[in-house]
C-alpha cells in the first residue's frame, strides 16, 4: 500500500478572515498529482471530492488504482478508508492505511513550511486559490530538484466520520485488500 497515493482535505489557507478547501492528492514522495483550491473552508471534504475532475475520472474507469481517504470520505472502488471498528486483521490495514495516509498530511506541513504566506493571506479568496496552487507547483519543483525540506510538525489524526456512506464495492474491494495483504 506505500505507492497508493493519498488523498486529504483542509482548509490551507485564511484569506481575509476565510478560509480555502484545499483538496490534495500525492504519493509517497511528497509530489502533488492533484490539486483542487477554489472551495471555501466551511465545504465538507466528500462534497470536494465528489465535485472534483479527478473523481468524475476515477469514477468513469478513466484511470486505474486507488486513492487512500480517511472517514471523511464513503469508502469507493477507487478510495478505500479505514474501517470504523476494525477487527484483527483490519486494524493491520488501518495501520498501513494510517502509515501511507501521512504522506499526504505531511505534504500539507511541507507545503505550509515551505511557503509561510499560506498560513495567512491578505488577498482575495480567489487570489488566495491562484497563490495556493502556485505554491503547490512550486513545492513539486523543489522536490524533483530535490531541494532540502523544512522542518514539519508530527502529523495529526485527520479523521472525522463521513457523511457520505460506503459504496458496497468499495467495501468490498477494501475487504478484498485486507484478505490478501492482512490475514
Amino acid at each position: 500500500m506505500s505507492s497508493s497515493p493519498s488523498l486529504a482535505t483542509e482548509d490551507s489557507v485564511t484569506s481575509k478572515r476565510s478560509s480555502i478547501g484545499l483538496q490534495m492528492v500525492c504519493n509517497a514522495d511528497c509530489v502533488i498529482s492533484n490539486v483542487v483550491a477554489k472551495w471555501p473552508g466551511s465545504v465538507h471534504d466528500s462534497r470536494i471530492f465528489r465535485a472534483s475532475e479527478i473523481y468524475q475520472c476515477l469514477s468513469q474507469g478513466e484511470f486505474s488504482g486507488v486513492l487512500l481517504g480517511d472517514r471523511g470520505y464513503g469508502c469507493q472502488p477507487f478510495l478505500l478508508t479505514p474501517f470504523t471498528d476494525p477487527q484483527e486483521a483490519q486494524q493491520a490495514y488501518n495501520h498501513a492505511h494510517a502509515r501511507t495516509r501521512a504522506r499526504v498530511e505531511m505534504t500539507f506541513g511541507l507545503l505550509k513550511a515551505r511557503f509561510h504566506c499560506l498560513h495567512k493571506l491578505r488577498v482575495s479568496p480567489v487570489r488566495a486559490c491562484d497563490i495556493t496552487v502556485a505554491c503547490a507547483v512550486l513545492h513539486n519543483v523543489a522536490c524533483l530538484r530535490k531541494e532540502r525540506a523544512p522542518r514539519v510538525p508530527p502529523a495529526m489524526d485527520w479523521d472525522n466520520p463521513a457523511i457520505f456512506p460506503d459504496d458496497d464495492s468499495g467495501r468490498l474491494l477494501r475487504d478484498q485488500y485486507v484478505l490478501n495483504y492482512f490475514s
